[in-house]
């Protein structure tokens, strides 16, 4: 994401901080102060002058609160009207300040995934908070592991996949477990089918999670209609139930979680700027640069709003990332 040009303050003396420190007001921002040893202190605050006045301004010398005084040289500050755009350019300029340690001074933390791993011979589920480019699809995000591991073995109890996280060798003799009795797996580990039965089922649980569930909901209707069209109302009764039970399954998904090759969004927020909102494209799990909406009415004439949207998003630079960043944003 690029970086946009900041205000920066210079000073050759306390006497001309001094000075500059009262024309500064209590906006939001991220800042950044320059020392004259090279290092550099990076923050965001809604109240810039009070902030900065606690930084550089004058004080008692037994205050024990951090002070920069005697080490700045500069400020430079970016404004932010909202949450995401000061989170997203915090997390830019830490990334070009402290490349080793700026996950650390961000507070970064992954959520976590339901991974569906197709690259094994008898596929199964795991919970990860680790993005993999292949060999499985990864659905989420979930707001924590224990929200993951909900929607997780809700799934399985609507297919027969296995629930082991072990590399199965399969044999007559394998002693199996619970959910083969209760029938909620198809017992690969016990040779009862074979590598592409199995598959199929995968195949249908891959299925469900790139459509949100949909795909197994638009069968179950089918069916349903089927039957009653039939007067086999009893078995449409049956189906009904089971068709209730996956839309609760669908429904108990985080409001973002979806396959994570088809995350795309867009986030609304305010500007600066009068008669403005800032667009922010998630564009395939990556935040794109800001895109400034003017909402004024152009030369007089009422102008569709859908059809300049349209207009942004053809003309959207799409930006790609590293799997490891897109994880990140």
């Amino acid at each position: 994401m690029n970086i946009p040009d900041p205000v920066s303050l210079v000073w050759n003396s306390e006497e001309s901080l001094d000075a500059t420190l009262p024309d500064l007001k209590n906006i939001a921002v991220v800042y950044r102060i320059e020392t004259h040893t090279g290092q550099v202190y990076l923050g965001r605050t809604n109240v810039l002058k009070r902030r900065i006045t606690r930084l550089l301004g004058l004080r008692l010398e037994t205050s024990r609160a951090l002070s920069l005084r005697s080490l700045a040289i500069g400020v430079s500050y970016w404004p932010t009207a909202s949450r995401l755009e000061s989170s997203l350019l915090y997390y830019s300029l830490a990334r070009a300040y402290f490349p080793d340690t700026y996950k650390k001074l961000v507070n970064l933390r992954f959520p976590s995934y339901v991974r569906l791993i197709l690259s094994n011979e008898f596929p199964r589920t795991m919970i990860t908070s680790q993005l993999r480019a292949s060999g499985g699809i990864s659905f989420g995000p979930f707001r924590n592991r224990a929200s993951a591991e909900d929607f997780e073995r809700a799934t399985l109890d609507l297919f027969q996949l296995r629930r082991c996280q072990e590399d199965l060798e399969p044999s007559v003799d394998h002693p199996g477990c619970i959910y083969g009795e209760m029938n909620l797996c198809l017992r690969p580990c016990q040779s009862v089918v074979g590598v592409s039965e199995y598959h199929s089922e995968a195949m249908r649980v891959e299925s469900f999670l790139r459509s949100n569930g949909e795909s197994l909901i638009d069968s179950l209707e089918t069916q349903r209609q089927r039957l009653s069209e039939s007067m086999d109302f009893e078995e449409a009764a049956r189906i009904h139930r089971r068709l209730e039970r996956v839309q609760g399954v669908s429904r108990q998904r985080d409001s973002l979680a979806t396959s994570m090759d088809h995350q795309f969004g867009i986030a609304v927020n305010r500007s600066a700027q009068l008669n403005t909102v800032e667009l922010r494209f998630l564009w395939d799990g990556s935040w794109q640069d800001r895109v400034e909406f003017c909402l004024d009415v152009v030369e007089g004439r009422p102008v569709s709003l859908d059809k300049r949207l349209r207009e942004v998003v053809d003309s959207l630079e799409k930006a790609a990332y590293a799997l490891s960043l897109k994880q990140e944003h």
